[in-house]
C-alpha cells in the first residue's frame, strides 16, 4: 500500500500539470509558417475555389440563373431590333442568350483542369505578402499571372461549344439576314471571344468568393493546412 502510494506521489511530481501540457500545445500550434506551407495553403484556397466555382458554374443554368448570366454584346443590339418583325427572329434575344450561357456552362466543365494546372505550376515568391493582403489578393495574383494562357486555352473551348449549342449558326443567320438590309452597317461579332471574357469573369468572381470565404470564415478552412496558414491573417 506504501508503495502505490509513493508511486503515486511520484507521478504528480513527473507529469505536467494541465497548464503546462496546454503551454506545449500552444507551442507546438504556434511554430512559424514556411513559406512552403504558405504557398501550399494558398494554392489549395485557390484550387477549392477553382473546382467549387467550376462545378457550379458548368451545372445547368450555372451561368444563366446565377450574377454571371451573359448577356448579349452591345453590337447585337441593333441586328436584334431590325429583325423583331422578321419572321423567325422574334425571339432571337432570348435564344441566342440562352445559347451563350451554355455554351460558358459547358466551357466550365471542360477548363477546369486548365485552372488547376495554372494554379499549381505557379510559383509563390511573395506568397506572405498575399497571404496577409486584402481578401482577393490571391484571386488577383492569379488573374495577373495567368488570364492570357487562360485565355489563349479557353477560347478554343468556348468555340466548340458555341457550336455544340449551335449559338454560332444563329447568330450567322441573324447578322446575314441583318446585312442584307439596305443602308445598315454590316456586323461582325465574334461571339466567342465575348463569351470567353464574360466566362472568365464569372470564374475569376466564384473564385473570389470561395478565396474571401475561406479567408473570413474558419468553417470554410476543411483541412489543417488551410486553417494554419489562414490564421495566420486572422
Amino acid at each position: 500500500m506504501k508503495r502505490l502510494i509513493a508511486l503515486s506521489l511520484l507521478s504528480l511530481f513527473l507529469l505536467p500539470s494541465c497548464d503546462t501540457l496546454q503551454q506545449i500545445v500552444d507551442t507546438a500550434s504556434d511554430q512559424p509558417l514556411t513559406t512552403a506551407e504558405v504557398a501550399r495553403g494558398l494554392k489549395q484556397a485557390l484550387e477549392i475555389g477553382v473546382s467549387d466555382g467550376a462545378d457550379k458554374l458548368s451545372s445547368l443554368d450555372g451561368y444563366f440563373a446565377s450574377p454571371y448570366k451573359i448577356l448579349l454584346p452591345e453590337e447585337t443590339e441593333k441586328v436584334i431590333n431590325r429583325l423583331k418583325v422578321v419572321p423567325g427572329f422574334g425571339d432571337l434575344e432570348e435564344k441566342l442568350t440562352l445559347r451563350l450561357n451554355r455554351a460558358a456552362e459547358d466551357a466550365a466543365k471542360k477548363a477546369k483542369p486548365i485552372f488547376v494546372d495554372a494554379i499549381t505550376s505557379m510559383t509563390f515568391d511573395d506568397a506572405m505578402d498575399i497571404l496577409l493582403g486584402s481578401n482577393d489578393a490571391a484571386t488577383n495574383y492569379l488573374q495577373q499571372r495567368t488570364m492570357d494562357k487562360l485565355f489563349a486555352e479557353f477560347q478554343p473551348v468556348i468555340l466548340n461549344s458555341l457550336e455544340e449549342v449551335y449559338a454560332q449558326q444563329l447568330w450567322s443567320e441573324a447578322s446575314t439576314a441583318y446585312n442584307k438590309i439596305p443602308f445598315v452597317s454590316k456586323v461582325d461579332t465574334q461571339l466567342d471571344r465575348h463569351v470567353t471574357d464574360k466566362a472568365l469573369v464569372g470564374m475569376f468572381g466564384m473564385v473570389e468568393k470561395k478565396e474571401q470565404a475561406i479567408r473570413s470564415d474558419v468553417s470554410e478552412r476543411t483541412n489543417d493546412l488551410l486553417r494554419k496558414v489562414f490564421a495566420k491573417q486572422d
